[in-house]
């Protein structure tokens, strides 16, 4: 029973196969076997799959029939590239040979010449031309370079200037001060003694201040000058009066009346000398 319950569909397949749609449409045990059918048809419709692989394969071997013909194609252009331009120097090379075969004339030589004559004096011009302006550069470097040490340097001109002023008078009130005022006699008396002791004493602290001033001062570039007994320099020197003196040189300075200043080797102010005059 079991057999006959199995093969029963399969014959149903067969003759729902055999019969035509129309009676298998109106039979209602034919509508039972039409799933067996329908996987039937799927089954045979499936080989329409190799025919779309051979289109393309025969898509594919055309498109690469068009590339070989493409690179053909570039191929022959590159050789008949080479081919003119093989041709162009061919062409160039024979021209050149007629140049240098063929002899030049006296005139061709001539304007030759003085076209070399022209160029190598033109060259030479720039030449120098190029030289003056380097120079002129480190000239104009140099220039700078001195004009921005001397603004530092001489940047405290002005505070100088009135600062010898004070310089001169404390030399002044020192050279009023006699050397034997400030010695103290023997056998003094006790406050006459006292007295000269403390007078030494201040005339001692100016000395001192006087030479830590001018310490200071020439660290900052400013020095005191005493032309005594030096040649005349009008540069340095402002002769207040001449007289002969038979005795010294002519042109000297044996008196100096008030003492020069200089500001890093530049003077700051002339000093003021008597000179001699012996004619």
């Amino acid at each position: 029973m079991l057999r006959q319950f199995v093969s029963a569909p399969s014959k149903a397949a067969r003759m729902a196969a055999r019969v035509p749609r129309t009676a298998a449409a109106t039979s209602p045990f034919l509508q039972t076997a039409t799933p067996f059918r329908s996987a039937t048809a799927t089954a045979a419709v499936r080989p329409r799959q190799p025919l779309s692989v051979a289109a393309g394969r025969w898509y594919s071997s055309e498109s690469d029939a068009s590339k070989a013909d493409a690179s053909k194609a570039d191929a022959s252009k590159a050789d008949a590239s080479k081919a003119d331009a093989s041709t162009a120097d061919a062409s160039e090379a024979a021209k050149d040979g007629e140049a240098v075969g063929e002899p030049l004339s006296a005139a061709d030589a001539t304007a030759l010449r003085k076209d070399l004559e022209s160029k190598t004096k033109e060259a030479l011009e720039w030449k120098d031309k190029f030289l003056r302006s380097v120079a002129d550069f480190r000239n104009l470097q140099e220039r700078t370079q001195r004009e921005i040490r001397a603004a530092r340097d001489f940047a405290i001109t002005g505070f100088a200037k009135d600062l010898v002023d004070s310089v001169d008078n404390l030399d002044r009130a020192l050279s009023m001060v006699a050397e034997s005022a400030v010695k103290t006699e023997a056998g003094a008396e006790a406050g006459a003694e006292a007295a000269n002791q403390d007078f030494v004493n201040l005339v001692d602290g100016l000395k001192m201040t006087e030479t830590v001033l001018l310490q200071t001062l020439k660290k900052h570039g400013l020095e005191r000058f005493n032309p005594n007994g030096d040649k005349f320099n009008p540069n340095e020197h402002e002769a207040t009066f001449m007289t002969p003196m038979p005795d010294k040189e002519h042109n000297t300075v044996f008196h100096t009346q008030q003492k020069g200043f200089r500001l890093h080797g530049r003077v700051l102010r002339a000093a003021k000398v008597g000179v001699v005059n012996n004619k």
